[in-house]
């Protein structure tokens, strides 16, 4: 895993400075080396976290054997050995899985993407076309920023501190990246929370060619439902994971797994176990807090792993938050990220590479709300108006249940999911508070606003890359550990995406192909334990007098920088010790390290 910066500009030696400047403020993606290469036209930098090819050979930026392309790569292009074979009449130098994107791109151009595994984000400068051609991985586990410098300059990073090091751009508020993350606590993955510095999204290539940038999709999720019985889907299932997780315990260094004791954490330690005879595990837990560490210890007990157990006593909150924050550069609120960087942190004084188990209840239908959605579309009020307004007029009279409730307040399951789960303001809430303009997502697909599997679809490309794999990335990367999750194995997670809701959710019981095909891996424990949240409620958290001083020194100072873009005397009514005060904390403090320009 490493760190990636670039500077397109004529005469591209005057920039050294710069380019060194980036490359150091992402030093933490890649503390082993840092390099530059310059052209005429180009300045590439990269930082290197070394996993693959220690030796000169692996050494970024790296040319290809005409000279004419040079790359910089942030990621790991999995079974990378099979496919060199595939292209087997490039002449490589060296053993690493960055020179297999230069000899594909040498055949294909910019259809390598079409064949090119993995999690990646990378840009290749072609000397011979002066054109610059960047892309990122299927589902968002890498990041890349790009922006426009105050002298017409092409800037690109693996993070947007590296981008601002630069002293190229001047961040400006992106009003409708601040309104997504008072929505949902996060900035969408094809936004940035500056208005001039942009995200390759997902699924997207770039092309910066004679002082023009093109962004275009190369990648669109499976959008129908296989007809599969349940019999069929374990046997597959149990083959493109097991070939998943084999993929990627490939390295030149130890490869250990997070284990939270949960089924799907628990599921990638015994995938991992059928092919390495000894792996280390990682739990992290807090003292004196219902822990899932006796959960993880029964697994890893089972499979005889090296297991490290991190029990600490929760810290100064205030404090972790000042320190911790800064690595997101964008207001993010997502409460889990403390112990996320905490595991990390543990986990990085003993590996290099630990496999997670992110993306499984997207995958397989494991979240609490898509049984309320299943059972809201199950309701006998659901798209009938006559009855909605029945029980509406009741309603006012009588009590009437939670599902009731949301069926009248909801046009269908889809647009509960958009705007009452995990939402933090709603519409009005968020306008009074200033913001107006709002944010839509475009996804590769038109979704059923009925169907279970298109709202795990959104998830997809929604929360999985804007939250999940950010915090992910970033909390790994502020610890220099690399993160590698199989369930996004890209034959894995189409095959799951297309699985019928009937293997996933029923009445009774969620992520039913995963209990079905893994549950004999499992523990008896584990296969009847419910899902359990990483970290502590808000409320218990305010709790604490460092933090409510933290919060009130940012959110009861009309000076504080938040206040710039957001009403204060609004603000005021929802310090709460809730979720919507921990919503505001979040981006005062980014606000507040930021201090961006409000246009």
């Amino acid at each position: 895993m490493c760190g990636i910066a670039g500077i397109i500009s004529p005469n591209a030696k005057n920039h050294s400075g710069q380019i060194q400047k980036m490359t150091n403020a992402i030093i933490h993606r890649g503390p082993d080396s840092g390099h530059h290469e310059f052209f005429e036209n180009a300045a590439l930098g990269h930082r290197r976290l070394s996993i693959i090819d220690h030796s000169e050979t692996g050494k970024q930026p790296m040319f290809s054997n005409t000279g004419n392309e040079c790359i910089v790569l942030n990621g790991e292009i999995y079974g990378f050995q099979d496919l060199k074979k595939k292209h087997s009449d490039y002449p490589y130098r060296g053993t690493s899985d960055t020179e297999l994107i230069l000899a594909m791109y040498q055949k294909s151009g910019t259809k390598l993407l079409n064949e090119l595994p993995g999690m990646f984000a990378f840009a290749i400068w072609d000397e011979e076309k002066q054109e610059l051609f960047c892309a990122r991985d299927r589902f968002g586990e890498k990041p890349f920023y790009y922006a426009t410098g105050r002298n017409g300059e092409f800037i690109f990073a693996s993070e947007i501190k590296a981008i601002l090091a630069s002293g190229l751009v001047d961040p400006k508020i992106n009003q409708e990246a601040l309104y997504h993350f008072l929505q949902y606590g996060y900035v969408s993955a094809f936004q940035s929370i500056y208005s001039n510095i942009f995200t390759l999204p997902p699924a997207h290539f770039l092309i910066y060619s004679k002082s023009k940038v093109s962004v275009e999709r190369y990648y669109e999720i499976p959008k129908t439902n296989l007809n599969i019985s349940l019999s069929e889907a374990k046997d597959e299932f149990t083959t493109l994971l097991k070939k998943a997780v084999q993929k990627q315990l490939i390295a030149d260094v130890e490869v250990g797994s997070f284990l939270s004791g949960g089924l799907d954490s628990s599921t990638i330690v015994a995938m991992a176990n059928e092919f390495k005879d000894k792996q280390t595990t990682i739990s992290f837990g807090y003292s004196g807090e219902d822990s899932e560490l006796k959960f993880a210890e029964e697994i890893a007990r089972k499979y005889k792993t090296n297991h490290i157990e991190i029990y600490e006593t929760r810290g100064n909150i205030a404090n972790e938050l000042l320190k911790i924050s800064p690595f997101f550069d964008e207001p993010f609120a997502d409460m889990s990220f403390i112990p996320q960087f905490k595991i990390c942190e543990a986990a990085a004084r003993h590996l290099k590479v630990v496999l997670s188990g992110d993306a499984g209840d997207e995958l397989f239908g494991g979240y609490h709300f898509y049984q309320v959605e299943n059972q809201l579309r199950n309701h006998f009020s659901y798209h009938n108006a006559l009855v909605k307004f029945g029980l509406k007029q009741f309603g006012k009279f009588r009590k009437t249940s939670y599902l009731t409730k949301e069926n009248i307040a909801h046009k269908n399951i889809l647009d509960f999911h958009q705007h009452q789960v995990r939402n933090y303001f709603n519409k009005a809430e968020i306008q009074n508070l200033g913001i107006t303009s709002a944010y839509h997502q475009n996804y590769s697909f038109k979704a059923n606003p009925d169907s279970l599997n298109d709202i795990m679809r959104t998830d997809m490309e929604k929360y999985v890359p804007g939250n999940m794999l950010v915090k992910s990335d970033r909390m790994a990367m502020a610890n220099s550990l690399e993160v590698r999750t199989p369930f996004l194995d890209k034959d894995f997670a189409e095959f799951c995406i297309q699985l019928p809701e009937n293997l996933k959710i029923n009445t009774e019981n969620d992520k039913i192909i995963l209990r079905e095909a893994m549950g004999k891996y499992w523990t008896e424990t584990i296969r009847n334990r419910q899902k359990q949240g990483f970290g502590s409620s808000v409320e218990n958290w305010f709790e604490e007098k460092s933090l409510i001083d933290l919060a009130d020194d940012l959110l009861q100072n009309k000076s504080s920088p938040i206040f710039d873009f957001i009403n204060f005397k609004e603000t005021q009514k929802f310090l709460n010790k809730g979720k919507q005060h921990w919503n505001l904390l979040q981006l005062a403090i980014w606000a507040e390290n930021a201090k961006p320009q409000n246009p």
